[in-house]
């Protein structure tokens, strides 16, 4: 019976890796979906992209620099290649306030980030100790990254609600964090094994905490139904004419009603008619009698 060796397991998780990362990577198209429905970029924002395109060009930099980072290098190939396209859609629905705002995120982060980076390690340090320091970048920068979901976290405990937090994304780190940990640690590379286990662990809290609250959310506003207030009017009161020209009601005596000559109803009519173009503001000419 064959065994497969330490080789053989790090080329399968982090094929794994590769696998979960490319949907992990596509999560965000319904939300671009919705900014092509609407038109505009209102209500959403351009960090997580433009931080998602710094990270992966810094973990590229970095598998250059090392050996046997083959899946390291294709994974965040398709991550660059894609989060570029996310901020270019973005750009061309946002407004001109949130495209400065992204132009100047991209080239904080992107051109002067990156770019000095670059600059620093090549000049400044040689051989392995480059391949230390970017890895040092990349490990504190993955953390930072991790870190950022204990803000959902907050606002789920706050709110009791699991609304604004997607399970399916949430299961997908997960195990996307579980691929890049083995495959560090097979490789021996704590700079992708470490920041993988704090993503882990805040994996299962967010697992954790949907299973806690996902019958406890709360109904948005648009959701909740106001009470329906039923107005009824008073019914009206219906005189019914016999051939005698009576009102008809069993409960009371029957009434007998004036009759009205021809001439009379026409005076009457005439006068309604009168009354409305009075009430509607207009000159009506006086009628030959």
């Amino acid at each position: 019976m064959a065994v497969f060796s330490g080789d053989h397991w790090t080329f399968i998780f982090g094929l794994c890796g590769n696998i979960i990362s490319f949907f992990v990577f596509l999560a965000p198209l319904p939300t671009f979906y919705k900014i092509y429905k609407k038109k505009s970029t209102e209500g959403f924002q351009s960090i997580p992209y433009v931080v998602a395109l710094f990270s992966a060009m810094l973990w590229i930099y970095y598998a250059f620099l090392k050996s046997n980072t083959t899946l390291l290098i294709t994974i965040n190939s398709f991550g660059c290649f894609i989060e570029t396209l996310y901020v270019c859609f973005f750009l061309f629905y946002a407004s001109n306030k949130a495209r400065i705002h992204t132009m100047k995120l991209l080239g904080a982060s992107v051109f002067g980030g990156f770019g000095a980076i670059v600059l620093v390690t090549q000049f400044l340090f040689k051989g392995v100790v480059r391949a230390q320091v970017v890895g040092w970048i990349c490990l504190v920068f993955s953390l930072c990254v991790f870190v950022a979901p204990l803000c959902i976290l907050r606002q789920v405990i706050r709110t009791k609600s699991v609304e604004h937090m997607p399970f399916l994304l949430s299961v997908f780190l997960t195990l996307s964090a579980v691929a890049w940990f083995f495959y560090g640690l097979l490789l021996k590379d704590f700079n992708i094994a470490i920041p993988n286990v704090l993503g882990f662990v805040f994996g299962i809290l967010q697992i954790l905490l949907y299973a806690m609250y996902r019958k406890k959310t709360i109904p948005s506003p648009r959701e909740q139904k106001l009470p329906e207030i039923v107005l009824q009017t008073p019914p009206a009161a219906v005189i019914i004419l016999g051939e005698d020209n009576t009102w008809n009601n069993k409960n009371k005596n029957k009434t007998q009603l004036p009759e009205l000559t021809q001439e009379q109803i026409i005076d009457i009519m005439k006068l309604g008619s009168l009354q409305v173009y009075k009430d509607d503001k207009i000159n009506v000419p006086s009628s030959a009698h």
